[in-house]
């Protein structure tokens, strides 16, 4: 049987981190939301998305098939009963769909999903990303949740004498993990530590936190939870209540908290960004489908789309949203917004589409990867929308 997240409406509420992405790839946690349902169903998990981004992913297989909204958060108990449903059921709450099954040849149109479906019964609300803020917001209950998931059944390697645990119980740490004269204290939530990930000389790190594949985290950084690092980042300074999706730098001094950035980012040397207004109050932040500012509580960071960048010395404002594959700079706090393919701050200037993806392929290159057609069309798409 297969599963397939389906991307509902509420994808735009996401933007700028589901642009370049499916909702299942979003990272909140140890996992992405496709690899959560691969770990809790054991079954083959497919995406269908936006026509523009369905090139990504793999193709759909035949058969039998449960579909999901891939912004609902699952529970075993959720889980025990979509994995239930029987051929043309669905279930429902007052938001639309969660779950429906259907015996399928081809991949229908993601905004089609709702009607397959003879059967629909209702149930109780279920937990639904709608804003890219919750992702830092719910990230402690997430890791938490698949701590558990990775732990299962398996038996973490030992530190060296060089590392003082606090909790060991509650640490983690996967194979070909490096770590020396550093700190890991779980007492408030969980450490994990993934295959191959260095952490240097000076760490010190308080879960609850989930470090990634082939991540490293620098000499003295200060990390507090409830933190992730996905594959192949790089981190350093102070990072408190974040997550680095993928593939991206935070790798110098400077603060970042209660934020999220995409993959392929990069944060200039002495970047920092402001989470928490000089007054204590609520927090606008903006939303690409809503076209205005909405509040976010009284801690929110910078929410920054794949493939930017800020320079050197950098200070993002409280609330910020950095679109995708900014080049970003200016003096003094930078915009609330900056637009997609912005060249600077305001927008009134454009990067190049063309230098805009040989920069990112040149960025690609230093993590031993490339731009690939795929990626480069997504691209067009999105640079063409923001150019009408």
């Amino acid at each position: 049987m297969n599963i397939v997240l389906f991307d509902a409406e509420v994808r735009k509420k996401l933007f700028p981190l589901t642009l370049t992405r499916a909702v299942a790839d979003l990272r909140m946690g140890i996992y992405t939301i496709s690899e959560r349902w691969e770990k809790m169903t054991g079954e083959k998990v497919f995406v269908c998305t936006q026509p523009y981004l369905q090139a990504l992913y793999e193709e759909f297989t035949a058969g039998d098939s449960i579909f999901v909204d891939a912004a609902v958060i699952p529970t075993a108990e959720l889980v025990k009963k979509i994995l239930s449903l029987q051929i043309d059921e669905g279930l429902e709450d007052e938001n639309g769909l969660i779950a429906g099954r259907a015996v399928l040849e081809t991949l229908p149109k993601f905004d089609a999903i709702s009607s397959l479906f003879e059967n629909v019964s209702a149930t109780s609300v279920v937990k639904r990303l709608e804003f890219p803020f919750q992702l830092f917001q719910w990230n402690h209950e997430m890791i938490e949740h698949d701590f558990a998931l990775v732990k299962k059944g398996r038996i973490s390697h030992d530190t060296n004498d060089t590392v003082h645990v606090i909790k060991v119980s509650k640490v983690f740490i996967d194979d070909g993990a490096s770590i020396s004269h550093s700190v890991l204290n779980a007492s408030n939530g969980p450490i994990y530590i993934g295959k191959d990930v260095t952490i240097m000389e000076g760490c010190f790190i308080r879960g609850p936190f989930s470090i990634g594949e082939g991540s490293v985290l620098k000499m003295g950084s200060k990390v507090y939870g409830a933190t992730t690092m996905g594959p192949y980042c790089m981190g350093g300074g102070e990072i408190k209540n974040s997550i680095l999706t993928g593939y991206s730098n935070k790798a110098h001094d400077g603060y970042l908290g209660d934020s999220v950035i995409g993959e392929w980012c990069n944060l200039g040397a002495g970047t920092s960004n402001s989470n928490l207004k000089n007054t204590g109050g609520i927090i606008n932040t903006w939303n690409y489908a809503l076209n205005n500012y909405i509040p976010a509580g009284n801690k929110c960071g910078v929410i920054m789309g794949d493939y930017s960048r800020t320079a050197i010395n950098s200070s993002i404002n409280t609330g910020s949203v950095i679109g995708v594959s900014s080049n970003v700079f200016g003096s003094g706090l930078l915009p609330k917004f900056v637009p997609d393919f912005t060249w600077g701050c305001t927008g009134d200037n454009k990067y190049k589409l063309e230098k805009a993806i040989n920069d990112i392929d040149n960025w690609k290159k230093m993590k031993n990867k490339t731009i690939t057609e795929q990626e480069t069309q997504v691209l067009k798409h999105i640079f063409e929308q923001f150019n009408n």
